[in-house]
């Protein structure tokens, strides 16, 4: 691809995806509804990308963007639920959807046909989680939801390689695949446990942010990269790289923190708008590849991969979660009953989106004896349907179900609560250390910054229990809210004076830059968003 129609991918993708988010419509739809319209414009170039490249460069960033927000110690408390769904289920549904397409399709081979379920197997719950959150479910599904669309990715991954393998003549055996898929699992872990200490340690010894968030964009590749080398899942690399590097993250000081999360939402918004763009512009073309499947038998293959897809996640979820607390006394002690709303909601939240798609988009041209793919353009036909299917009827309907169903949703009161008192330990330590420090003679201050330290300390630990207390009649807000936006104001003004300090040449561009930059720390600091 040619360096001006990436950019104008680029920079129209990310156009779209701005304009959506001032709509209604979910930004993955209208993104790839104008792919497609613009695929259709005369003149428009062809986007084709390079299965070997594209899968690379596509999958680490978005990976590890995920991984390193994600909770290491959530995972590990919700283990079981997370595991049977990010592996058994992806798993489960890899071989549901593709012996049902090997029946489905005249003529496809079961391993071409296990490589489409090996695509369309791990769900995106991505969006699931950030509907999940803005309607309040219970935090044990947003963290159940969250944590599967992580590790199901490397799954997904796996076995993908395992029957492409076989499907374009490397692969010797089922047996020797399923031992090619633990090795690589099992090797992908390795290669993660053995960069993510070093890696740390590095970030931890950069005394300079720019340095270390170079660092932060090149470690998504370099796990993925070396895994791969060795023959290991580069996938399951970068996820066990950047979720001890997020469980690890405070110990990194807060000028990398501020501006690695910058940067990874932008790159994460970027590729994951551009891949959506990619399948309406790519769409057209594979359409056009469809020869004999076109058409009514084309409509009807991408339906009933979709009920499929939809019918086995239910069929997975129910047993997985009622089973083992039927088989075990100590989980139905030490769990409380899931009730069947709960498991719906997880069963129905299967939207599949950009892994499915950057997996598709790898499928290889040839076999090994250089024979065309075995119904390729298919294969991504259906992956596109899917995806586009779940995004619409599941990610459009989730959030009236979960308001029919009328789960118990998160407390705000009480969160607030436990975060005021784990405010109000940490301020008493913060108090305690300033009065020691106070007192050796080497760190003596006039009384007023003494006391502004103080007032900094009493500030932070009466904010939270300030968002407990009474609203502003005429505003509504509370008066945590009040102090935000006045402080904003108080800023504002502040700001606008340097401005104009410089614009009379009183200071230079330099010095406004900097007391710009104090002004924006003290404004972060004053202002939170809800969320």
């Amino acid at each position: 691809m040619h360096v001006l129609p990436l950019l104008i991918l680029v920079a129209g993708s990310a156009a779209v995806a701005g304009l959506a988010r001032r709509t209604p419509v979910p930004a993955p739809l209208l993104l790839v509804a104008v792919g497609l319209a613009v695929s259709f414009v005369p003149g428009v170039p062809e986007y084709g990308l390079d299965p070997h490249v594209f899968l690379p460069l596509m999958l680490p960033p978005l990976l590890y963007t995920a991984a390193i927000d994600s909770s290491y110690l959530d995972l590990r408390a919700k283990l079981r639920p997370v595991a049977l769904l990010s592996v058994g289920y992806v798993l489960f549904a890899t071989l549901a959807v593709g012996w049902a397409v090997h029946l489905l399709v005249p003529g496809l081979p079961l391993t071409a046909a296990l490589v489409l379920g090996a695509v369309v197997a791990p769900p995106d719950a991505v969006a699931a989680t950030a509907v999940a959150r803005r309607v309040g479910l219970p935090s044990r599904i947003t963290t159940i939801l969250q944590g599967e669309s992580l590790v199901n990715d490397a799954t997904a991954i796996t076995a993908y390689r395992v029957a492409l393998a076989a499907a374009v003549g490397e692969g010797a055996s089922w047996a020797g695949a399923l031992g090619e898929f633990f090795l690589a699992a099992a090797g992908g872990i390795a290669v993660g446990l053995l960069l993510m200490v070093p890696i740390h340690w590095l970030r931890t010894h950069l005394k300079e942010a720019l340095l270390q968030n170079t660092l932060s964009l090149l470690i998504p590749f370099v796990a993925y990269g070396l895994a791969e080398w060795v023959h290991a899942s580069g996938v399951l690399a970068v996820v066990v790289v950047g979720l001890y590097l997020g469980h690890r993250n405070w110990q990194v000081d807060f000028a990398t923190r501020l501006q690695e999360e910058a940067v990874w939402r932008m790159i994460a918004f970027l590729l994951e708008s551009s891949v959506f763009a990619l399948i309406g512009l790519q769409l057209k073309v594979v359409l056009e590849g469809l020869g004999e499947n076109e058409g009514a038998r084309a409509a009807w293959y991408a339906v009933a991969v979709f009920l499929v897809v939809a019918v086995s996640r239910f069929v997975w979820v129910y047993p997985t979660t009622f089973l083992p607390r039927l088989l075990s006394k100590r989980i139905r002690e030490r769990e409380d009953n899931p009730g069947w709303k709960g498991p719906f909601v997880v069963a129905w939240a299967g939207m599949r989106g950009v892994v499915s798609l950057a997996i598709a988009f790898s499928i290889p041209l040839t076999t090994v004896e250089g024979e065309p793919f075995p119904e390729r353009n298919l294969l991504l036909f259906l992956t596109f349907t899917t995806v586009i299917g779940t995004l619409v009827l599941q990610g459009v309907t989730l959030p009236p179900l979960i308001r029919l169903l009328r789960l118990p949703g998160r407390d705000p009161q009480a969160e607030t609560l436990v975060e005021a008192n784990a405010q109000a330990q940490a301020s008493l330590a913060a108090e305690q250390r300033l009065e020691e420090l106070l007192a050796d003679e080497r760190n003596a201050l006039p009384p007023p910054l003494a006391d502004r330290l103080r007032a900094v300390l009493e500030r932070r630990r009466n904010a939270v229990w300030e968002r407990l207390g009474t609203v502003n009649p005429v505003t509504g807000e509370s008066v945590d809210d009040t102090y935000r936006r006045l402080a904003r104001d108080l800023i504002g003004a502040e700001r606008a004076v340097f401005v104009r300090l410089r614009d009379g040449r009183y200071i230079d561009d330099e010095m406004l830059r900097s007391l710009l930059r104090r002004l924006d720390l003290e404004e972060a600091a004053a202002y939170r968003q809800a969320g």
